[in-house]
């Protein structure tokens, strides 16, 4: 009895070995191909774990900017290539890699995947399957993709390898897009195309650093373009991410803040009008430069123009005389204007936005709401800027910016100033450039306003532990029109332009992009 329990007991043993050795041969051998498939595709891709987001249209196009799709990837399995040199001239060829890339990836020999190359186009796609390198594979994946490649990318962010929205619209309005609910926007392709065009031209022509443009409907809030130079790929993200430039993917209108120069004296100028201590035709006399204990305030260039009326105050762009119209108007009143002008608050765009508390102004030292009355010592980002300038020209009431287009009920807007006010200053900025530095804004047939802004950049903003102003500059234009009845208003600003002021520099973008706005949308002439 024992001798046969113990034959069955060999024989079982047999029987089991025979069962995991058949096993092993039809892992390894029979159907090597479906489990290494398997294997690869336990892999961190997410083919099969990508959530469909809606779409984002920009709103006179009927093709998106951002949608789903399936993409071609290779990957390799290092150690099923055997003649590796040749294959690697192959492929540096077909995907334009540098060899040191792909031996890099060959040299991860236990690595059953590794990716080598995504988002392949049909020429490479056909040319990988000519090759057919053993160890050499094709992969499909579904992931966002955004057909307009740089356009518009800081506006619209990207989404990660996980599948979540960074930055920009897709970061925003991450849980919308992920519950497949499309985006209509307020940007006008064409607009939007043409403003990042003018800053590229910026960047080869006056070798800008960097440099934004933002075109917003006054009345409404309704942003009509948003351009920032220098933009990226977001189809290829994470080619920025690995060199560590973060800074590209953040949207400078509403991320990073400034200090705007002279392009703010309408704003003071405005308190002063609202407040009645001034009108247009106020005069005072202009010596050069007012002194403060032991700080001096000059005008540009060190110039004295003498007796001068205030709207000659904003032709010219006169600091002692924006310092004067401050000085007439107690601080408080000036903290408190700024305030519902919206400068030590976020906008209220549908974007992440930063802002400024400006510490330092509030402090309360004279010489620092002196410098704040022309637009140095004083911080805000350019949708901020663009939003506070709106209200003097809409007939004082203030916006909130807006990019999505959906359907709000609209809220009772807050009149900063009054009609009256708002009528005069728009007068004074027409004049500004019909008589002033803004004359190369002018376009024939139509009233334009606007004030330029040529700012020097502290050095703190650079990053340098160092009180005071370096030499770079951020020179600016904000101009609308047609100014009685207006129906567009642009920010230009560049950083650190090869120009002398912003009269040389943003006006001549301004007055590029105005035209073709008005051509575009066949705005009716002011006079022939």
């Amino acid at each position: 009895m024992k001798f046969r329990r113990y034959h069955l007991i060999i024989i079982f043993f047999f029987l089991f070995s025979a069962a995991i050795a058949g096993r092993l041969f039809d892992i390894q051998v029979k159907n090597y191909q479906k489990w290494r498939a398997f294997a690869q595709g336990q892999q961190s891709r997410y083919e099969n774990n990508f959530a469909e987001r809606g779409k984002i249209f920009f709103s006179n196009s009927s093709f998106p900017v951002a949608l789903n799709r399936d993409s071609a990837y290779v990957f390799l399995t290092p150690a099923e290539i055997k003649e590796q040199d040749s294959a690697v001239q192959f492929l540096s060829v077909v995907l334009g890699l540098s060899e040191s890339e792909i031996m890099e990836k060959l040299g991860q020999r236990d690595n059953l995947f590794a990716v080598l190359k995504e988002n392949l186009n049909e020429t490479e796609i056909e040319k990988i399957k000519e090759g057919n390198l053993k160890g050499v594979y094709l992969g499909k994946e579904r992931k966002r993709y955004y057909p307009q490649a740089g356009l518009g990318s800081r506006l619209l962010g990207f989404v990660d390898a996980d599948g979540k929205g960074q930055y920009g619209l897709e970061g925003y309005y991450d849980n919308v897009l992920g519950s497949e609910e499309d985006l209509i926007l307020t940007i006008d392709y064409n607009v939007q195309f043409m403003a990042e065009k003018l800053l590229q031209q910026a960047k080869e022509n006056l070798d800008i650093e960097a440099g934004q443009i933002i075109v917003l409907d006054p009345n409404t809030g309704k942003i009509i373009a948003l351009a920032d130079f220098p933009n990226f790929d977001p189809n290829n993200y994470s080619e920025y991410a690995k060199k560590g430039e973060l800074d590209i993917f953040q949207n400078s209108a509403t991320q990073k803040v400034f200090e705007p120069g002279s392009v703010f004296k309408p704003i003071t100028m405005a308190i002063g009008l609202e407040k009645e201590v001034i009108a247009p035709q106020t005069t005072y006399i202009d010596q050069g430069f007012v002194k403060f204990g032991g700080s001096t305030v000059y005008n540009y260039d060190g110039r004295k123009y003498g007796q001068r009326t205030m709207t000659e105050v904003l032709e010219k762009s006169i600091n002692t005389g924006a310092v004067f119209v401050e000085g007439l108007i107690s601080h408080d009143v000036f903290l408190d204007y700024l305030g519902k002008f919206g400068f030590f608050e976020k906008s209220g765009i549908d974007l992440n936005e930063v802002y400024s508390e400006n510490r330092e102004l509030k402090k309360g030292y004279e010489i620092n709401f002196a410098t704040a009355s022309f637009g140095q010592g004083i911080e805000m980002t350019p949708i901020q800027l663009v939003r506070a300038f709106s209200s003097l020209i809409n007939g004082g009431k203030m916006i909130k910016p807006y990019i999505v287009d959906r359907e709000n009920t609209p809220e009772s807007p807050d009149f900063i100033i009054s009609p009256k006010t708002s009528s005069q200053i728009s007068v004074m900025l027409v004049s500004a450039v019909e008589n002033g530095f803004g004359k190369a804004a002018r376009i024939p047939g139509y009233y334009i306003g606007g004030k330029t802004g040529t700012a020097q950049v502290p050095y703190s903003a650079l990053g340098i532990n160092k009180s005071g102003y370096s030499d770079k500059t951020v020179q600016s234009f904000v101009g609308f029109g047609p100014a009685f009845n207006p129906q567009f208003i642009i920010l230009v600003k560049l950083n650190n332009p090869k120009a002398k002021t912003a009269e040389y520099s943003a006006i001549p973008i301004f007055r590029e992009l105005a035209g073709y706005i008005i051509n575009l949308w066949q705005i009716a002439p002011d006079y022939e």
